[in-house]
């Protein structure tokens, strides 16, 4: 899609601030408490963007395959993980409509997509559809109800960055998603976008855990 075709070249640029590289640290941290990553399963990643998350689940041990709709996001992650040595199979592909058998992967994993999916029952039923019976499936993405949500629904953003064309969740949205098949949830930074750069660290996310509402949730499902 066009509009994330633009975002691919400066996407990374992000991750090498100081804020960009925590708020990447406790997203992880977060992902994989709750998914069960095991050495041999084979992965699908759902809006895999850059790869960011292939690299990560093939780091473990994972057979990863990355879906997204922006070629030039998958361009960039094909690059990265040809410089790094590794075997990750990337294609432009729906979430709507995936490409794949029934029951085909061992888990399905998905950060920092689903808050660009504006149907996410028929998004997960999609994902549910080609994991294995039993597989664990993971979504992770920003929290509408949180600090970090506000700033995003914000006159400024919703002009001038790609969240205008966003659709955000609450923990609560994610927990009537397939809610016979959640198997827990979690949420995490808890610090502030205006944090002072000073701040930025474990010390300040742990205190602000127990009065914040965490800016990124994670849900976990079992098929």
């Amino acid at each position: 899609m066009a509009i994330f075709d633009r975002e691919a070249s400066t996407y990374d640029d992000w991750y090498r601030t100081k804020l960009g590289a925590f708020i990447d640290k406790v997203e992880t941290d977060l992902a994989f408490d709750l998914f069960p990553a095991k050495p041999g399963m084979m992965v699908l990643d759902v809006g895999c963007g850059t790869g960011n998350f292939s690299i990560k689940l093939a780091k473990k041990g994972c057979k990863v395959v990355g879906i997204d709709i922006s070629e030039e996001m998958l361009d960039i992650a094909r690059e990265k993980v040809r410089q790094q040595g590794l075997d990750i199979r990337f294609y432009q592909m729906d979430v709507y409509d995936l490409q794949f058998p029934d029951e085909h992967f061992d888990a399905i994993f998905s950060m920092a997509a689903f808050e660009f999916v504006r149907q996410p029952e028929k998004a997960l039923e999609e994902m549910f559809r080609v994991a294995k019976h039993g597989a664990p499936v993971l979504v992770g993405t920003i929290n509408r109800d949180s600090r970090w949500g506000e700033l995003y629904l914000s006159e400024e953003f919703q002009k001038n960055t790609v969240f205008k064309y966003a659709d955000f969740k609450t923990l609560e949205d994610l927990k009537r998603l397939k809610s016979g098949n959640l198997v827990k949830t979690g949420e995490c930074l808890f610090i502030p976008p205006d944090i002072d750069e000073r701040d930025i660290g474990m010390e300040k996310e742990k205190k602000l855990a127990a009065s914040e509402r965490g800016g990124f949730i994670c849900a976990l499902w079992q098929k």
